[in-house]
């Protein structure tokens, strides 16, 4: 029992951080020059292929 209360008090204002402080960290952190061999690309296309086959019409109607 007395584990479970000092884990308990243990854990009083973890993870707490004030707004204005967190707003300055992140302004910080944007800031911040990318280290040599950083790119900034975008992400690969993804291939969306579903895996069916579908041949094309050639313009003729079905029916």
């Amino acid at each position: 029992m007395a584990m479970v209360w000092v884990s308990w008090m243990g854990r009083d204002g973890r993870g707490e951080v004030d707004r204005d402080v967190a707003v300055e960290r992140l302004g910080k952190a944007l800031g911040k020059e990318m280290p040599a061999g950083t790119r900034r690309t975008a992400a690969p296309a993804r291939d969306r292929s579903t895996g069916i086959a579908v041949r094309p019409s050639h313009g003729q109607s079905a029916g």
